[in-house]
This record gives C-alpha cells, structure tokens and sequence, in this order.
C-alpha cells in the first residue's frame, strides 16, 4: 500500500472511530461523518486521477455534491432537535416518541 493510501485509510478510520466513542453531541457526529466523506473524496480523486481513467474524473464530483447535501441535511436536523429538545445531545433523542 503506497503512504498517500494508508493517509487516507488511517483518516478514514479515524474518523469511524471519532463516529463510534465520540458521540455525545449530534454536531461531533457529524463532523466524523464530514471527514469520512472528505476522505473518501480525495482518496476517490486520486484514484481517478493515478490510473488516469476519463470516465471517472466526475465520479469525484457526485460524491462532492452528495457530501453537501448530507451536511446541509444534517445542520438542519441539528437545528430542528435543538429547537425542540434545547439542547443537541444524542442520549436525550428518543426515536420512538416521534
């Protein structure tokens, strides 16, 4: 495994880590889940970018574009719990009293 691959593997389980013994509060988990995505995106861009294959140079660019619509949808549930619970903590949402 070249070093630039393990960087990007050692983030990403960082970050899966970061997900699985941090999550108290609702935006640490989603910043683990950010650094997953941005992980994977730049891991996804060199790829395309190392064996220098023209159909998958926008590859990178979907999962830029879904990696936004997972942040915007996840600030928005942040904002949507803490105005209904005050505060944005995980152990206080119960999903069964929806």
């Amino acid at each position: 495994m070249s070093p630039t691959y393990s960087v990007f593997f050692t983030t990403f389980m960082l970050s899966i880590l970061g997900l699985t013994f941090h999550r108290t509060h609702l935006l640490s988990a989603l910043l683990c889940l950010e650094g997953m995505m941005l992980a994977l995106f730049i891991a996804l861009s060199f790829w395309s970018i190392q064996f220098e294959m023209l159909s998958y140079f926008s590859l990178p660019m979907f999962m830029l574009t879904f990696s936004a619509c997972e942040a915007s949808t996840g600030l928005a549930l942040m904002v949507a719990t803490s105005r209904t619970h005050g505060n944005d903590h995980l152990k206080n949402l119960n999903l069964l009293q929806c």
